[in-house]
């Protein structure tokens, strides 16, 4: 399939001048917090997008809201006006999916340093300061939607075929006109990189991972258990799709490190590794963001708490198993979504749901066999009837999770008091088949007022 030629921004003087901003950009933030002058620098000086590695025509342009600025100035440090959606693509491309790549002596498939391939990733983030949230919104590649111009196809073909304008679109006509602000594409290589650049994270891996793609030179192979990864181990991670549920597991995943690279993000050695973290933004990342924006982006996310990073997936459902692999959305539970966490439509929705009605599966996490089945009996106290026991959790908790994956949030607030302890989390890390997941951790103990 042939595409037409990307629009690349007039090159050598702007890569010389990326750099460059970037490290003036540095300067000015550090000095900024403590001085009022730095501030109106910023804001006068770097309001140009020094990461934008495409031009987009006026009218691609436009598909991005423009309805009014997204930051502000205040002789501090910038500051977020309004709600804002950014789209998150992340690309794999192989020399295969470019036309005249591929080298016949190389003997497999390599990663290329490109943004014009499918978009392997699909995050939509908005950040918002009116309720302080970050909520995060993964997108299956193989979501069916009609993408303008190509009719019914997967949503992670709208980058290979128009760029970040007809993703956009792709993205705002199946969430009921979600205006979107602006995007950010990065590709694999860059989130191995930065992985390094911090100094690899903590993550739990759920079981053995091992894999192997000879025509990718894909070689996964991770035990079990709490470990430090770096950037190779972390793809590996990521990429690896050989379970029940296929890629909607690696998203999974994906919120899984997600959680762990923001946490490595905020400890304080990370400070004295900004300059790596610098180069690898500026040699892999396309965004339309300001310096500006950016910065007001980051300020507010560094001061999210935990408790509000709400972490959801595209409501739908798996087409089965027969011909080509579709995520098929739910129309009726994607608007109950946008109107409880995006503020956009109007449903009349409930402050929380009957525990009646609620579907509840409990996964034990601790070393004593009744600890679930305890919980259990004490949630149907409390009225829950709907709940079955789930396989065990491999990652020992301390603290009870009640995880909300369809985003539920006041009946997982609810579940909580009904037991007095735990804490609650916004992700789709439990049990897909079921409202709410409760991971029991050592906290169960105050159910038998044991210490």
């Amino acid at each position: 399939m042939n595409r037409p030629a990307a629009k690349r921004a007039p090159g050598d003087r702007r890569r010389q001048h990326r750099g460059r901003w970037l490290w003036i950009w540095l300067g000015l933030t550090g000095v900024g917090m403590v001085s009022a002058m730095a501030g109106a620098i910023l804001a006068v000086s770097l309001s140009a997008t020094p990461l934008r590695q495409v031009f987009l025509s006026a009218e691609e342009d436009a598909i991005f809201n423009q309805d009014g600025a997204i930051s502000w100035q205040n002789m501090r440090f910038p500051q977020l006006t309004r709600p804002v959606n950014i789209l998150v693509l992340g690309t794999k491309v192989l020399t295969s999916d470019i036309e005249g790549a591929a080298d016949p002596n190389l003997g497999y498939h390599a990663l290329v340093n490109s943004f014009e391939g499918l978009s392997d990733t699909m995050l939509l983030l908005r950040f918002d300061p009116a309720t302080e949230a970050l909520t995060v919104l993964s997108i299956p590649r193989d979501t069916r939607t009609v993408v303008e111009g190509y009719g019914e196809i997967k949503i992670n073909a709208a980058n290979y075929h128009g760029g970040p304008a007809l993703s956009a679109r792709a993205v705002s006509d199946l969430l009921n006109g979600m205006p979107i602000d602006r995007y950010v594409r990065v590709n694999v290589q860059a989130v191995e990189k930065l992985i390094d650049a911090l100094g690899g994270v903590e993550v739990h891996v759920p079981k053995d991972m091992k894999y192997t793609d000879y025509s990718q030179h894909l070689y996964i192979d991770l035990k079990a258990g709490q470990q430090r990864l770096d950037g190779e181990k972390s793809m590996q991670f990521l990429r690896f799709r050989y379970d029940q549920y296929g890629d909607i597991g690696r998203i999974q995943r994906q919120q899984t490190l997600m959680r762990a690279i923001v946490e490595q993000t905020l400890k304080p050695q990370t400070l004295g590794r900004i300059p790596q973290i610098l180069q690898v933004i500026r040699e892999n990342l396309d965004t339309n963001l300001t310096v500006e924006e950016m910065a007001a982006l980051a300020g507010f996310a560094a001061g999210t708490e935990r408790e509000q990073v709400q972490m959801l997936l595209l409501p739908g459902d798996f087409n089965g198993t027969e011909g080509v692999s579709y995520w098929l959305p739910s129309d009726r539970r994607i608007e109950t979504m946008l109107s409880q966490h995006f503020n956009l439509g109007a449903a009349d929705l409930p402050e929380s749901r009957n525990p009646a009605a609620l579907s509840i599966v409990v996964q034990n996490s601790t070393e004593i066999p009744e600890a679930a089945t305890q919980l259990r009996q004490h949630l149907r106290q409390q009225g829950y009837v709907n709940i079955g026991l789930g396989p065990l959790w491999s990652e020992p908790l301390e603290t009870t999770r009640i995880i909300a994956q369809r985003g539920d949030t006041a009946s997982a607030s609810a579940l909580q008091e009904a037991l007095g302890f735990g804490e609650v989390r916004v992700e789709s890390t439990g049990s897909l088949d079921s409202d709410l997941t409760v991971l029991v951790g050592r906290d169960w103990r105050q159910l038998a007022g044991q210490p």
